[in-house]
C-alpha cells in the first residue's frame, strides 16, 4: 500500500513571520500561553466578509453569491458573511440550520396553493439527501432543492404532498461536454452527482408528472479551482446558455440556473483570479428576464479567513533529515495531504520554554511537519527550508479557511479536537 504524502516544497523556503497580520500573532501568541499544547483556528470574519462583498459587486444584478457553507461552517465566519451574500448553500440539516439562524431566516414553508410565501434564500446539493433532509428542506421552503436523482425527485413529491406545500426543485445535471478548455472538473464523467445529460430529458418528463414539485431550473456544478477569470467567464454563459435551450426543449419554465462554485485559490507562485475581469464579461451575457443565476462559491470566500497553528512538540533528526513535529496533523488539518497540495508555513516563535531541559531545534535546514498521528501518512509539509525551528514554537498555515476544520479526521487516535477562535 502506497502513503500518501503532499508533494515536497523544495526548493520553496517558510514564509516570513510578518506573513501573519498582527492581530493573529497577537491572538495565537495569547492561546499558546495558556498552559497547554496548542492547535487552533484564528479566524477573521471581516477578511471573509470583504472577499464576499468585492465578488457581490462586481456582478451583474441578475447574478447572486449563495455562500457554499461546507467551506467553513464555524458560526461566527457564517454570521460575517450573511449581510454580504445572497444566500446559503448547504447540505445537511446541520447546515440548514445554521444558514438560518445566520440569516435571520424563519422556515417559512414551501409554496401552498392557498398562500404562496417568499422563499428562503437558501439551495440544497448533495448526491445522497436522505428523507430526513428533504424533509427539512420541503419544510423550510428553500429555493431550490437540487434534485440529484428521478429517486429523490420522487420522494421530494411524496414529502410535499404530505406537507400540503409545493417544493421548488432544480435538476443538477452531469453535462456530457463543457465546450471550454481550462480548470473545469465533474464534468462529462461517470460520477455519483447529479443526472447525466442524456437522461435528462425523460427524468423531466417524468417530474413532470409528479404533484408538489415546482420544477424551477438547474443546477451545473462542472467547475472546480478555476483561477483564470475569462474561462469562468466562459463557463457561466455556457451554463446560461445551455440552460435556456434544454428549458426551451422540454417545456420548462425557466426561473432558476445554479452554476455551483469553481473559482479557484492561489497559493504560492500561482495568480489569484481576477474578480473585476470576471465582472467585467458576466455584465456581457443576458440572461432572459426573470432568470435568477446563482454562484456558489466557498473556497474562494473564505481560504484567506482563516490560519491554522499548532504548537511544535518535538524537533527531530532522523537519518539526515529534520522532522517538526505538531500537536495536531490530519486529524485537524488534513488539507495538505488529501488535495496532494504543497501547503507553506510560518514559523512564529514562542521565547517562554518551561521545561528544564535542552530545546530540541532545527536551524536553516529543510524540516518536514508531521503531526501526533501514529501513521506516516500524518505528513502535511515536506522539505520546507527554514531558517529556525524550536519546540514550544508554533507552526501557522495561512489559507487555512476553507475545507480546514470541516475535513479533518477528528476522532482517529481520540485527541483533543482543534479549538476554533473569531477575531
Amino acid at each position: 500500500m502506497s502513503v500518501q504524502f503532499p508533494p515536497s516544497a523544495a526548493p520553496r523556503s517558510a514564509y516570513p513571520v510578518d506573513v501573519l497580520p498582527a492581530p493573529v500573532r497577537r491572538r495565537l501568541l495569547e492561546l499558546a500561553d495558556a498552559g497547554r499544547p496548542l492547535s487552533a483556528y484564528v479566524y477573521d470574519g471581516d477578511v471573509a466578509a470583504g472577499r464576499a462583498r468585492e465578488l457581490r459587486a462586481a456582478l451583474p444584478e441578475w447574478a447572486a453569491v449563495y455562500y457554499a457553507v461546507k467551506a467553513n461552517s464555524f458560526p461566527g465566519v457564517v454570521e460575517a458573511l450573511a449581510p454580504y451574500v445572497d444566500g446559503f448553500e448547504v447540505a445537511s440539516v446541520a447546515e440548514l440550520e445554521l444558514a438560518l439562524r445566520a440569516g435571520r431566516f424563519q422556515g417559512q414553508g414551501a409554496e401552498s396553493s392557498a398562500a404562496p410565501l417568499p422563499a428562503v434564500p437558501v439551495v440544497a446539493a448533495g448526491p445522497a439527501k436522505s428523507v430526513p433532509v428533504l424533509t427539512a428542506l420541503v419544510r423550510a421552503g428553500v429555493e431550490a432543492i437540487n434534485a440529484e436523482s428521478l429517486l429523490e425527485l420522487h420522494r421530494i413529491s411524496r414529502i410535499a404532498v404530505a406537507e400540503g406545500v409545493t417544493a421548488r426543485v432544480a435538476l443538477r445535471v452531469n453535462p456530457a461536454e463543457i465546450p471550454i478548455t481550462g480548470a473545469l472538473l465533474m464534468g462529462g464523467a461517470a460520477s455519483q452527482f447529479g443526472v447525466a445529460e442524456p437522461d435528462v430529458p425523460d427524468v423531466l418528463r417524468e417530474a413532470r408528472k409528479l404533484p408538489g414539485l415546482d420544477l424551477v431550473g438547474f443546477h451545473i456544478h462542472a467547475a472546480s479551482g478555476n483561477l483564470d477569470a475569462a474561462t469562468h467567464a466562459a463557463y457561466l454563459r455556457w451554463c446560461v446558455e445551455w440552460s435556456v435551450r434544454t428549458a426551451r426543449e422540454t417545456g420548462i419554465e425557466l426561473r432558476h440556473v445554479d452554476i455551483g462554485g469553481g473559482i479557484g485559490v492561489a497559493f504560492e507562485g500561482e495568480e489569484p483570479f481576477d474578480v473585476g475581469r470576471f465582472g467585467e464579461l458576466a455584465a456581457g451575457i443576458e440572461p432572459p428576464a426573470g432568470v435568477k443565476v446563482i454562484l456558489e462559491p466557498g473556497r474562494f470566500v473564505v481560504a484567506d479567513c482563516g490560519w491554522y497553528a499548532a504548537e511544535v512538540t518535538d524537533v527531530k533528526t532522523s537519518y539526515g533529515e529534520s522532522f517538526a513535529v505538531l500537536r495536531g496533523g490530519i486529524n485537524h488539518f488534513q488539507l495538505p495531504t488529501s488535495w496532494d497540495i504543497v501547503h507553506n508555513v510560518a514559523v512564529l516563535p514562542v521565547e517562554k520554554w518551561g521545561e528544564e531541559c535542552p530545546r530540541p531545534t532545527a536551524e536553516n535546514t529543510r524540516v518536514t511537519v508531521v503531526g501526533e498521528l501514529c501513521t506516516p501518512e500524518d505528513t502535511l509539509l515536506r522539505d520546507v527550508l527554514i531558517d529556525r525551528v524550536r519546540a514550544g514554537d508554533l507552526i501557522v498555515f495561512p489559507y487555512a479557511g476553507s475545507y480546514g476544520w470541516e475535513f479533518a479526521m477528528h476522532s482517529f487516535l481520540g485527541h483533543p479536537v482543534a479549538e476554533r477562535h473569531l477575531l
